[in-house]
């Protein structure tokens, strides 16, 4: 019997989230039965799924339709309120990332996930790839020799009407609320993510410090040319480097550096080249394992979830230490330049891209790499 979904959050990238749920409505796995959006769907926006229940009231929309998971695809600060009401109406969860807004925020998502003893899933969907376990098991076997560090590279495409989508949308804070929407926190988070899972350093406890340098070519609050230096418990060194205002965009990937050889990841690709000494490289292409379709067997059969909160919880360290840190770095004007995106102007900071990538093959950070406005990095405290 298909399981009863509804889906908060059905416009901007909760689109994507529809187009899955028909995905698995087609499979005879779950059946779309609410959709909680401050205006309804339209006719057209719902080709294909009859006539679900609309509301504003997502307890009660919970509560009429005898949803058994809820996708949740809304601002960032409303994820916690959200998962515990699903929680406390004994509904699973599918949360989109960034799990919380604060690190007070995420424990309190535990404490009542615990409570009411219901499952999340944070949607990492890069963390679905069956490649991050492929990496783990070629470090593990020595391919590339003994593990010299990860470096993580993101350059993105975003224009000024990306900022102005949402009221939420490159904010540290709407309204007295955390909402932390910078580069490293929402959209190129997975890069993070992805580089903690395959060092195995993804719980709370396994990160030991971070070092952040954060700016913002765009006039915004949160960052969008960032990179950031973690030590994890294991004495993993892990660089991540990352921007909005791309020269050209790019494929995100994260390059795992060994003695003898190195592997590269791009994760929204699932596809994986590995190059060792005195071999030809090798690339593959792996499988991946939807987070929904994993929530939904893990609801019908008690699988193993991918992407727990508690896995989430050293990003949570991350994002924490991005929210208490020193403000981003407003860059200088001749740092930039302005050019036409598809639908409004966007900003490009000069040689960033080969920036970004060269942060990634020597795991070094902006300012170790000479950028003229770049300055050192912060030591921040995360708890």
């Amino acid at each position: 019997m298909s399981l009863r979904v509804v889906l908060a959050g059905a416009r901007g990238h909760g689109r994507s989230h529809l187009r899955n749920i028909h995905r698995l409505e087609q499979a005879g796995l779950v059946r779309l039965v609410g959709i909680c959006e401050l205006e309804p769907l339209t006719a057209e926006e719902l080709t294909g799924f009859g006539s679900p229940e609309q509301s504003a009231d997502f307890a009660g929309l919970l509560e009429r339709t005898g949803a058994q998971i809820a996708v949740i695809c809304t601002p960032i600060h409303t994820h916690t309120a959200l998962a515990l009401t699903a929680a406390a109406h004994g509904v699973h969860t599918l949360l989109e990332k960034p799990t919380t807004a604060s690190y007070a925020e995420y424990e309190r998502l535990l404490s009542g996930l615990d409570e009411f003893g219901t499952a999340c899933q944070v949607g990492f969907q890069s963390l679905g790839s069956h490649a991050v376990d492929a990496i783990r098991e070629l470090i593990a076997e020595g391919a590339i020799g003994p593990l010299r560090g990860i470096g993580a590279a993101g350059a993105w495409v975003r224009d000024d009407a990306y900022y102005k989508r949402v009221p939420w949308a490159g904010r540290r804070t709407l309204n007295g609320q955390d909402v932390v929407d910078g580069v490293l926190t929402n959209p190129l988070a997975h890069a993070v993510a992805t580089a903690l899972r395959i060092d195995g350093s993804d719980l709370a406890e396994d990160l030991a410090g971070v070092e952040l340098e954060q700016f913002r070519a765009n006039d915004i609050e949160a960052d969008d040319t960032s990179c950031l230096r973690l030590e994890t418990a294991r004495g993993t060194r892990i660089t991540v480097a990352v921007t909005l205002c791309a020269e050209r965009a790019g494929e995100p990937y994260v390059m795992i550096h060994g003695a003898s050889g190195r592997i590269t990841f791009w994760y929204k690709e699932d596809r994986v080249l590995v190059q060792r000494a005195n071999r030809g490289p090798v690339q593959i292409v792996h499988p991946r394992t939807d987070l929904l379709e994993n929530l939904v067997a893990h609801r019908r059969e008690g699988a193993r979830l991918l992407v727990p909160p508690a896995r989430t919880g050293a990003f949570m360290r991350i994002v924490e230490a991005v929210r208490t840190g020193p403000q981003p770095e407003p860059l200088p004007a001749d740092a930039w330049y302005s050019a036409q995106g598809e639908r409004a102007p966007r900003r490009v900071v000069k040689g960033i891209d080969a920036l970004v990538a060269a942060s990634a093959e020597s795991l070094s950070t902006f300012s170790e790499l000479g950028a003229g406005w770049a300055v050192p990095p912060a030591a921040v405290h995360a708890p």
